[in-house]
């Protein structure tokens, strides 16, 4: 029966991670899927989507008293966080009562590139803090990091004008000569590898890698200047980014980002340029550093789930009307 299906509350169901993980559940038929929604978000399409999907919407935030918080999780079995990470400091409380009403299994709230050195990727200091935090509590818990988004890692053909000018500059932009290695999966199939992953028993208590390809940026440039049909004229526009001046965009961006954290245009830089370093410089998203972290490998887990390649997804991405409003925060 339906009913005795495990019980799957999702914060952060509205974003892009969210979304995917949400329609990942349902897809399976293995959950009944809830979402935690704040009342400024109960009108938005994607809310109504998903209610009309099946998905049972509960009305609330993670600030919220403890006590409410526990209201919120009645009946849940996993609590898979996807909140924005810059407010990822907000999970404790929630995570605190997840342990005390007896959820079963939490995924905080990481979905990113491996890594382990501090001090490099200020949002990756707060998800380590994170983790360190719900290991204390004694609940059961699972890491799901998914390397970069394959979205992110073509550059924007010619004919885009709807990113923002800056998205135009980072796509294009080959780090360090483009000889990094770094680990892809494309947004969209995310949640296809959660349902496997919060229903296996050999996850529990581990830190799961999900990947779709690995390939070399200076590869991923040449595929985007062929794919998009732009070819020299694209390579033309790209930019070499050295490591010093990687770092100097770096320090610029903190400048932005210590004014107001919270205002995505302000942060944006910072975020991103911190990637490019991990990525680019430190060689941190690559299968080999994952395994040496200790991650598990899902697709040694589930080598029946489909892998999409960088080039399979290039005709996607070459293909939609404009792919710049990828990069515009909705």
């Amino acid at each position: 029966m339906a009913t005795n299906k495990p019980l799957v509350l999702v914060l952060g169901a509205t974003g892009g991670t969210g979304q995917s993980i949400v329609n990942g559940l349902l897809k399976s038929g293995n959950f009944r899927v809830a979402a935690l929604v704040r009342s400024q978000s109960v009108t938005k399409a994607v809310t109504e989507k998903m209610r009309t999907s099946g998905v049972e919407i509960r009305i609330g935030d993670i600030t919220e008293d403890y006590e409410k918080l526990k209201e919120h999780l009645q009946g849940v079995d996993v609590l898979i966080s996807a909140v924005d990470a810059r407010i990822g400091n907000q999970q404790r409380d929630i995570f605190r009562a997840a342990k005390e009403v007896g959820v079963q299994r939490v995924v905080p709230s990481d979905w990113a590139t491996p890594g382990d050195t501090r001090g490099i990727r200020t949002l990756t200091d707060v998800k380590f803090d994170i983790r360190e935090y719900v290991k204390e509590l004694g609940v059961g818990y699972t890491i799901i990091d998914v390397g970069w988004w394959m979205q992110f890692f073509l550059p924007l053909p010619l004919r885009s004008t709807g990113a923002p000018e800056a998205a135009l500059s980072w796509s294009r932009s080959l780090y360090g000569g483009g000889e990094s290695k770094n680990l892809l999966t494309n947004v969209h199939h995310i949640g296809t590898w959660v349902a496997r992953i919060i229903a296996d028993p050999r996850t529990i208590n581990k830190s799961v890698i999900v990947w779709e390809d690995e390939v070399l940026h200076k590869d991923a440039q040449e595929l985007g200047a062929r794919v998009s049909g732009d070819g020299d004229a694209l390579r033309a526009k790209r930019v070499e980014v050295s490591e010093e001046e990687i770092k100097k965009q770096i320090a610029d961006g903190q400048v932005l980002y210590d004014k107001d954290p919270m205002d995505f245009k302000l942060s944006v830089s910072l975020i991103w340029f911190q990637y490019m370093y991990s990525m680019h410089f430190l060689h941190e998203n690559t299968l080999e550093n994952a395994k040496r972290l200790g991650y598990l490998d899902a697709r040694e887990l589930y080598p029946d789930i489909p892998a999409q390649s960088l080039e399979e997804y290039a005709k996607e991405f070459y293909g939609l009307p404009e792919p710049g409003l990828l990069y515009v925060r909705q």
